[in-house]
């Protein structure tokens, strides 16, 4: 890359490649690589909820599926609408996403779930951005 162009990355740019270096690819090496940076750099249990709706929740909310039946799944499925604590971080699943072990707040279930898919509450916090530039890293290097 050259200097031009360095100058004018983001600051997520420049947080990602300060964790991964050069070869920035998604990838189960790369995914351990960031996966040790987490650990250092969050504190557990950390408060957390979903960036946008889970995979299953999207025939219910975009689809026009049955809302009844959305209700009734929300009670056994984790959902982006609930308020989770992060309890630890797992290894990446075979999409190379890292795995979040959650506990929903509401009622004590645990649950596993891509890490990419969850955000803290403060958007100016360090976790915030520490999880922020994880995503952005995992949905589109």
């Amino acid at each position: 890359m050259l200097s031009d162009e360095r100058s004018s990355m983001k600051s997520w740019e420049k947080r990602i490649n300060k964790v991964l270096g050069k070869d920035c690819e998604v990838n189960h090496n790369n995914s351990v690589r960031f996966k040790n940076h987490l650990l250092k750099e969050l504190k557990f249990p950390l408060k957390v909820t979903g960036i946008e709706d889970f995979s299953w929740e999207e025939p219910y909310l975009l689809g026009g599926w049955d809302k009844k039946e959305y209700d009734r799944l929300k009670k056994t499925n984790p959902s982006y609408t609930d308020i989770f604590e992060l309890l630890d971080i797992e290894d990446p699943n075979k999409y190379d996403d890292l795995i979040g072990k959650i506990k929903r707040e509401s009622d004590g279930k645990v649950f596993l779930w891509g890490l990419s898919f969850l955000r803290t509450f403060d958007k100016k916090s360090p976790p915030y951005h520490v999880l922020n530039d994880y995503s952005i890293w995992h949905c589109n290097y």
